[in-house]
């Protein structure tokens, strides 16, 4: 009796899935944010994990080839003239393998790593976005990727090779004209029909669609293209409907037109639309052929969680460092009323969130980038480290821009800052809306990929089978009364007896405070699950802040794995402990804004003094922690040389930066930067 109550309850509080939302969800595979979601993290797993570094082959393109495409590129020119790369920089990316650094090397690729992808995208950022953008795409969601994963083995054999080489220029058109990030709303349609292919009658796809926002459509050989595929004849079989469906197809195809170009705030890569009016193709541009078919969502889901963990964090981790030494640099060559800017506390508040931020940022970038080395899609992380770094990068350059004012808003050559300020809300926009990805995709994606039940309790109501139903719903609310178990305790007790024996011993009050948000965490989300259900969903800014508090826990995970790899040095702490300081706090905020907002208020107020016996544990990165991060940067060259090594350094560029400004030491500031044949300021 109880079971069957149970069991109507929960059909009329959670909807049925759509197709698309369920693709979308099983999407990819998780990482460490399933401890993270669990309430009791296994810190083994944690320490288990070893950062991906990069090997000799790839250290000599990243020092070598890399470099030198980076000596190639005037980005003034670029930007402000030419509005294009230069020929000779389009035929070195060709040439040396830019377009294939991820693809096998049984293609003809280089076969890298995803932190060698990273590292050499980063570095390519740091002196030009626009080289980066276009080295980037090719490598990420597109064709090359799909058909790696998917393809048929005439289609990888006769592409990859191509695409490898630059021969082929890849470009991937998902963003409809008026669907923008709801995929599953396109209106770009194939019919399967007959029709004359090459003077053969042959069964194949007529196609209509219409693309924006497609990287490199102007210039592209091979277009990638998601659209809806319908039977209405049922030539194929008795479905009309088959679903989301990806093709390649050449511009040359009578009715597929390219060529015109976006200009995306003054960042000149290739952009544009792709439109295609009564296309005809056959079945074998289909990626993966026939039997992929209607796969297209799900091939989609698991390739962009690639790209988001690589490309847009490796963009923003190049703002960072480069706001890093700029700014560090700068304030100490410019004096006001007698004294360096970095003197002020003014500007000491600024440079501290810069360097704290920019530590995250590399700590989150590094974290991810192995779950990618280790073979994992990581959907739930890759959504964490996409949302986070870019609104991170964002913050330090609003605050780059405050320190060095007039230097930062005069556009000219020597402006090391404006591009990337004006790329940010790029990345902010692209390959899922920030929007998008806070308030629907990292909590909603993340509470069912990481909690131990809900997926399968899901799946039990959706084939209504009954008595798998009673077996997850109980085994759910005892993970709830579990959970409710221990926050009280370990809100009663600040979490002081939590069992975090496998980490360092001088942090393993850090780690207990980590367990202790992810057990409030696991009981807000048991809770607002069985009370709101799929009302959930609607209530955006809830699971939005819900999803806020994994991330934070994965950034302050990520921050002191890498201070781990560091040794914990002590240069180094200030930032680490400004970042993960930072991290807890906006974790204790997100949930005192969920207890605050949640429908219910005496159970939001119970939540809250669950897990928050005492009150707020929680504090903002002090003054004096600050001051200690910019004594860091100012004065310790390991620090300095940790994002200086990310970062392309033109030596006379960097030496113009500082002309006319007074300095008490000017050779200090070479030093700052790890240039060794730095001109003399």
């Amino acid at each position: 009796m109880l079971t069957g109550l149970l069991y109507g309850l929960a059909k009329a509080k959670i909807p049925v899935m759509s197709a698309t939302e369920r693709i979308a969800l099983e999407a990819g595979e998780v990482w460490i944010e399933k401890e993270l979601f669990s309430g009791k993290p296994d810190w083994k797993k944690l320490r288990a994990i070893k950062f991906s570094e990069l090997n000799s082959e790839e250290k000599s393109f990243l020092e070598l080839e890399t470099k030198q495409l980076c000596d190639l590129i005037d980005d003034w020119k670029v930007t402000q003239e030419q509005k294009d790369l230069p020929k000779e920089v389009w035929g070195f990316l060709k040439s040396k393998g830019f377009f294939g650094l991820v693809c096998s090397k049984d293609y003809g690729g280089k076969g890298f790593s995803a932190a060698a992808h990273s590292a050499i995208v980063l570095k390519i950022a740091t002196k030009s976005l626009t080289a980066a953008v276009t080295a980037m795409v090719p490598n990420s969601l597109g064709p090359a990727e799909l058909l790696y994963h998917y393809g048929t083995s005439e289609q990888k054999n006769y592409y990859l090779p191509r695409l490898a080489k630059g021969e082929e220029v890849p470009c991937f058109g998902l963003t409809s004209l008026y669907a923008g990030s709801d995929a599953g709303a396109m209106i770009d349609e194939g019919v399967i029909s007959y029709g004359d292919w090459k003077g053969e009658r042959i069964l194949g796809i007529r196609l209509n669609a219409s693309k924006r926002y497609i990287t490199l459509a102007p210039i592209a050989t091979l277009i990638g293209l998601a659209f809806k595929l319908k039977d209405p004849e049922k030539l194929l079989g008795q479905t009309i409907d088959l679903g989301i469906t990806l093709a390649l197809l050449s511009p040359d195809i009578p009715g597929v037109k390219t060529g015109l170009r976006h200009f995306p705030l003054n960042i000149p890569f290739m952009n544009g639309p792709v439109e295609v009016h009564d296309a005809f193709i056959p079945l074998s541009f289909i990626i993966g052929g026939r039997d992929q078919i209607g796969q297209g969502w799900k091939m989609l889901m698991e390739c962009l969680s690639i790209g988001r963990s690589i490309s847009l964090p490796a963009v923003a981790t190049a703002s960072a460092a480069v706001c890093l030494i700029a700014s560090t640099c700068y304030s100490q060559a410019r004096k006001q009323f007698k004294l360096p800017l970095f003197k002020f506390e003014g500007i000491q508040e600024k440079l501290a969130q810069i360097g704290g931020f920019a530590y995250a940022i590399e700590a989150t970038r590094r974290m991810t980038l192995t779950a990618v080395d280790h073979g994992i899609k990581p959907s739930v992380a890759s959504a964490i480290a996409k949302y986070h770094m870019t609104e991170m990068a964002r913050v330090i350059l609003n605050n780059a821009m405050d320190i060095q004012g007039g230097k930062g808003i005069i556009l000219g050559p020597k402006n090391y800052l404006a591009r990337a300020y004006q790329g940010i809300p790029i990345s902010i926009t692209v390959e899922g809306a920030n929007i998008l990805t806070r308030n629907l995709m990292i909590f909603g994606q993340g509470s069912v990929r990481c909690h131990p039940y809900l997926l399968e309790l899901f799946d039990a109501l959706g084939k209504e089978d009954k008595t798998r139903f009673s077996k997850v719903i109980y085994k759910f609310i005892g993970g709830v009364f579990c959970h409710m178990g221990r926050a009280i305790w370990q809100g009663i007790t600040a979490g002081k007896f939590i069992n975090v024996s496998e980490v360092h011993v001088k942090h393993h009050r850090t780690y207990q405070q980590i367990a202790r948000l992810s057990t409030a965490l696991a009981l807000a989300s048991d809770v607002s699950l069985l009370i709101l259900g799929g009302k959930l969903k609607r209530k955006e800014r809830l699971s939005a802040r819900l999803g806020d508090v994994l991330s934070q826990l994965y950034i302050a995970v990520s921050v002191l794995k890498q201070w781990e790899t560091s040794a914990y040095s002590d240069e180094e702490a200030p930032l680490a402990q400004y970042a993960i300081t930072h991290a807890l706090y906006e974790a204790q905020e997100a949930l005192y804004g969920f207890y605050r907002n949640f429908p219910n208020k005496f159970l939001g107020y119970w939540l809250k003094r669950r897990s928050f016996f005492w009150g707020r544990i929680f504090s903002p990165p002090s003054d004096n922690l600050s001051s200690k991060v910019v004594n860091a940067l100012v004065e310790q060259e390991k620090v300095r040389k940790r994002f200086s090594d990310l970062c392309y350094l033109d030596q006379g560029a960097l030496s113009d930066l500082f002309k006319n400004y007074e300095s008490d030491d000017p050779s200090k500031i070479a030093e700052l930067l790890s240039v060794d044949a730095f001109e003399k300021i």
